[in-house]
C-alpha cells in the first residue's frame, strides 16, 4: 500500500536548498572541474595521461575531446566515463563546476572518502555511478535537488548511515542501488512504495538493498529483536547448572545436618531415660 509524502515534506526540500554548499571560489567552468578532478584521484596505471593543463584550458572541441573519458555536446562536457581504470584518491568537490554535465561514471576504481555535497550543483545531472569503490561516510541528503536524476548507482562501497528520505521525492529516478554497503535503519517509505496502478509492486526490489545487515523495512524483512548469540546462550546454560549445583549442594549439607541433629537428640533421649530410676 503506497504512503502519501510525510507532512512538510516542502519544508525539507527548502531546507536543502538553504543549506547546499555555496559554488567553489573560481569561475564555474569545465577547466577547473576537470583539473580539480585530476588533483585529486590518484592514476598509477597512467590512464589519464593525457588529462594535462594544455588539454584543460579547452577540453572541447565542439563534439570532441582529447581527454580520456570525457564526452562534450556543443563544446561542453558533459559526460565523464572513468570507469575502471584502477583509480585512486577521493571526488574532488570541483567536479561540481562542469556545470553542463548530465553523467558521472566513476565506477569499478579504488575511489575512497566522501561523496562530495557538491555535486547537487549539477543541475542536469541524470547517471551518477560511483558503485564498486571505497566510498565511506554518508548518501548526501543534497542529491535530492538533481531533478533529473535517473540513475543512483551506489552498490559495493563502505557506505554508511541512513538513506536520505529526501531521494524519494526525485520523481524521475528508475534505477537505485546502494547494495552492499553498511547502510542502517529503515528504508524510505517513497524509494519503497511505487504509486498509481503500480501501487501493489514496490518501487526499487530487495535487489536495490541487500547487503546492509542494519537496512530494514519493504522490500526487506521488517526489522527483528537480536537474538542471543551462541556464546550467550552456552554462558546462561554453564551459568544456570553451576547455580542449580550450588542449591543443590546447599540443600543436601542442609538435610545432612538436620538429620544428624535429630540422630543425636535421640541419642540423648535415650541415654537420660536410661539414667532416670524407676518409680
Amino acid at each position: 500500500m503506497p504512503f502519501p509524502p510525510p507532512p512538510g515534506w516542502w519544508i525539507g526540500i527548502l531546507l536543502l536548498l538553504l543549506l547546499s554548499p555555496p559554488a567553489l571560489a573560481g569561475a564555474t567552468t569545465d577547466e577547473s572541474c576537470l583539473s580539480g578532478l585530476w588533483r585529486s584521484l590518484v592514476d598509477p596505471n597512467g590512464s589519464l595521461r593525457n588529462w594535462t593543463k594544455a588539454n584543460f584550458a579547452a577540453p572541447c572541441n565542439g563534439f570532441t575531446s582529447y581527454l580520456t573519458g570525457v564526452t562534450c555536446n556543443s563544446g561542453r562536457v558533459y559526460k565523464l566515463a572513468l570507469s575502471g581504470l584502477s583509480l585512486g584518491g577521493s571526488i574532488s568537490p570541483f567536479v561540481a563546476n562542469c556545470s553542463n554535465l548530465q553523467s558521472l561514471d566513476l565506477s569499478s576504481n579504488q575511489i575512497a572518502g566522501g561523496i562530495p555535497p557538491e555535486i547537487s550543483a549539477l543541475l542536469n545531472l541524470a547517471v551518477l555511478n560511483l558503485s564498486a569503490n571505497r566510498l565511506a561516510g554518508t548518501i548526501p541528503p543534497q542529491l535530492a535537488l538533481c531533478a533529473y536524476l535517473n540513475v543512483i548507482d551506489l552498490h559495493a562501497n563502505l557506505l554508511c548511515g541512513r538513506i536520505p528520505d529526501q531521494l524519494g521525492f526525485l520523481a524521475r529516478l528508475s534505477s537505485f542501488d546502494v547494495s552492499y554497503n553498511r547502510l542502517e535503519g529503515p528504508i524510505p517509505v517513497l524509494l519503497a512504495n511505487r504509486s498509481g496502478v503500480e501501487a501493489a509492486l514496490p518501487r526499487f526490489n530487495a535487489s536495490s538493498f541487500i547487503g546492509n545487515p542494519n537496512l530494514y523495512g519493504y522490500p526487506l524483512p521488517p526489522t527483528r529483536e537480536r537474538g542471543l548469540s551462541v556464546l550467550s546462550i552456552v554462558g546462561i546454560g554453564f551459568g544456570s547448572g553451576l547455580f542449580s549445583l550450588a542449591l543443590s549442594f546447599t540443600a543436601v549439607c542442609i538435610w545432612l545436618r538436620v538429620t544428624e541433629r535429630a540422630a543425636m537428640m535421640a541419642a540423648d533421649e535415650g541415654k537420660i531415660s536410661h539414667l532416670m530410676p524407676e518409680y
